[in-house]
């Protein structure tokens, strides 16, 4: 059968290869198609883009819109075809502008003289066909690339790109911005239409990367904490109490705030769910005396989560599965979010927050939620949090209390596979203790393991981004144990990666030369074998295996290994 559609940026392709009917994300093959257009569009832009900032010119708006649809176009983000039709539309007269401003500066500086050079078909194609976007992005995706190793290393970094693109996206929301993260993924993407560009230019390119998620990771840290302060260690209830309920998922902490406003003093009760736990560490949200806690686990449980929630729930970013008709009626998206037929919630305006008055009305006739106990989970290691335990952390390690710290980070999913990472964290020694972040740590976080001495065994550092919590910590111990680099500590690296924000959190591993990392449930289909031999020979990246033979060859450490610090 003819592919209708090839997409495998996720860790859950078809048979590890493709999908080529249907998304097992429940993406159809039209907006799959529409989505490959879009990216293809923002390559043009890009294209654009990168000539007009080497003349010192740019356009503002052209900057925002290629991360922001780049964001659009994660896994499990937008399904919804129209929506993304008025992206690519949008993409055409941003394209426009971005050309009309470079054209013009190369005139003005070359005595009049036009821009001769050739251009990409991604810098001038143009329809205002429907049907022709659905036929033109069949034609311009993935397998466009016919030569399997630079199309690895484009699909690499592309979904690098997008990674950083959707935390990026998350720091300019609250203001915090670092427009060279934007001139990068310009300078990437008009990478991947240059016909001339070889494996070397694009491996450079892909660490590139790397670096520059470590900074869209450490601006999204400054907005967040500038934004509500640095996480608290902080215990929450994980049941529901009676009283209307609002379920609020993703990852947008400013459309939680906005609800927490909106909802105070109507009797309803705000609840997180998935990646939007570690909100409730925040000082600046948890003040909101509505904000109860969280309720359910990780992102692929949310069909059967919805449905037993019996109020509103609001999709605030990536992670929407296909709703159920039981609940599609109380469902909401906003931001980048949008699946057909499901309420919207439109978008700020005038420096006016979001109005999310239909959430609350609809929450109200629902009535009230039956109490249902729940346990207790602590949070908020953050790297602020986890330093200010620091000494505690350093004795442990020079006692031989703690021998090992296993960095447990990235995302969940629905493989039976992933059973690794919760039987991993059970038969941990119990001088081993996990680091986390991500909705990975939904595998192991309500396991009992301890504590040593006071330090929890599981140290949750957040979201995704947060994983930029745990780089800090590991170069904190760099510097304290005076060794060389991360990799000299007694710390491992077990990254379960679902889709490109984990792509990203990997890249930044890399880019600071961590190596031994272990990744998993499966290596990447869009990893080709002589891309993958390179990421081995360079740094040592392997695939998991089995927990004992993973456990055994993570905590080999010389006995008679001694750290000491490098402070009195």
């Amino acid at each position: 059968m003819e592919n209708k559609m090839f997409c495998y940026q996720c860790e859950e392709t078809v048979n590890n290869k493709g999908c080529t009917i249907e998304g097992i994300c429940g993406k159809n093959d039209v907006v799959a198609n529409l989505q490959d257009l879009l990216i293809y569009l923002l390559k043009g832009i890009s294209f654009y883009g990168v000539k007009a900032r080497n003349l010192k010119v740019g356009n503002y708006e052209a900057d925002l819109f290629v991360a922001k649809a780049l964001f659009s176009t994660i896994t499990n983000v937008n399904f919804d075809s129209h929506k993304i039709s008025l992206l690519i539309k949008k993409a055409f007269q941003i394209r426009d502008k971005i050309k009309a401003t470079f054209l013009g500066a190369y005139k003005a500086k070359n005595a009049g003289k036009e821009f001769t050079e050739g251009l990409p078909d991604a810098a001038t194609w143009y329809s205002d066909d429907i049907g022709d976007f659905v036929k033109k992005g069949s034609n311009v995706g993935v397998l466009s690339e016919k030569n399997e190793d630079i199309r690895s290393l484009k699909e690499l970094l592309i979904y690098g790109l997008k990674g950083i693109a959707a935390y990026t996206d998350h720091a300019y929301i609250l203001k915090e911005k670092d427009d060279t993260i934007l001139a990068f993924l310009q300078e990437g993407l008009a990478a991947t239409v240059d016909n001339n560009i070889g494996t070397d230019d694009l491996l450079a390119l892909t660490m590139k990367a790397g670096e520059f998620a470590v900074k869209g990771m450490a601006l999204l840290d400054k907005a967040n904490t500038q934004g509500y302060g640095a996480p608290e260690i902080t215990e929450i209830y994980t049941g529901t109490k009676e009283g209307p309920g609002i379920l609020v998922s993703g990852h947008d902490l400013l459309d939680l705030e906005e609800i927490l406003k909106q909802t105070q003093n109507t009797g309803i009760n705000v609840y997180t769910h998935g990646e939007m736990l570690p909100a409730n560490a925040y000082p600046g949200l948890k003040k909101y005396k509505n904000l109860i806690g969280n309720y359910g686990t990780s992102w692929y449980n949310q069909r059967k989560e919805f449905e037993e929630f019996d109020g509103t729930i609001v999709m605030t970013t990536n992670c929407i599965q296909r709703p159920k008709d039981s609940y599609k009626d109380r469902l909401f998206t906003t931001g980048l979010v949008a699946w057909p037929g499901v309420q919207h919630i439109s978008e700020r305006s005038e420096n006016k927050p979001k109005d999310f008055s239909e959430v609350i009305k609809k929450a109200l006739i629902l009535g009230s939620l039956e109490e249902k106990p729940g346990k207790k989970l602590v949070i908020g290691f953050a790297h602020k949090a986890a330093l200010g335990a620091f000494d505690k952390i350093v004795d442990a390690v020079k006692s031989g209390a703690i021998k090992r710290f296993i960095v447990m980070a990235g995302c969940d999913g629905r493989l039976k596979e992933r059973e690794y990472f919760t039987k991993l964290a059970e038969k941990l020694p119990k001088e081993a203790v996990v680091l986390t972040a991500g909705c990975a740590k939904y595998r192991y976080n309500i396991l009992d393991l301890g504590d040593i001495g006071g330090i929890p065994r599981v140290i949750d550092a957040g979201q995704c981004n947060d994983s930029y919590s745990l780089v800090v910590i590991a170069l904190k111990l760099v510097e304290v144990f005076n060794v060389k680099n991360i990799n000299e500590l007694p710390i491992s690296f077990v990254i379960g990666w679902y889709e490109q924000k984990a792509v990203c959190v990997l890249l930044a591993l890399l880019s600071l030369g961590v190596k031994g990392i272990r990744l998993g449930p499966r290596l990447p289909a869009f990893v080709s074998p002589a891309v993958l031999k390179v990421l081995v020979e360079k740094f040592d990246i392997k695939p998991i295996t089995n927990v004992e033979k993973d456990i055994a060859d993570m905590m080999q450490i010389e006995e008679n290994l001694v750290y000491e610090t490098n402070v009195a």
